[in-house]
């Protein structure tokens, strides 16, 4: 029988300070792609809440594949909304 347990998730925790932040606007869970990758080691999975400047810096990596967006929520006053991907981020 396999043992199927759950990766823990790295970065963020959910109520992570971060969330509540002001400037905070965004929050992504991703998989990390490539081996040099600043998110962490390939094949981890990542939480992170960013504000906007952030936020375009993960966009450029998922553009280059170099992590998956796997989820996205907007952040507005600590609560998380998730959300659909536009379709200009997705790949």
């Amino acid at each position: 029988m396999l043992d199927i347990t759950a990766k823990e998730m790295k970065g963020h925790n959910i109520l992570a300070v971060e969330r509540f932040q002001d400037k905070t606007r965004h929050m992504i869970e991703f998989i990390v792609r490539c081996q040099n990758s600043p998110y962490g080691a390939c094949d981890d999975e990542v939480r992170l809440f960013l504000d906007e400047k952030e936020f375009a810096t993960a966009l450029a990596s998922h553009n280059r594949q170099e992590i998956k967006i796997k989820k996205y929520a907007h952040i507005i006053e600590g609560h998380i909304l998730y959300d659909q991907l536009k379709r200009a981020y997705r790949n």
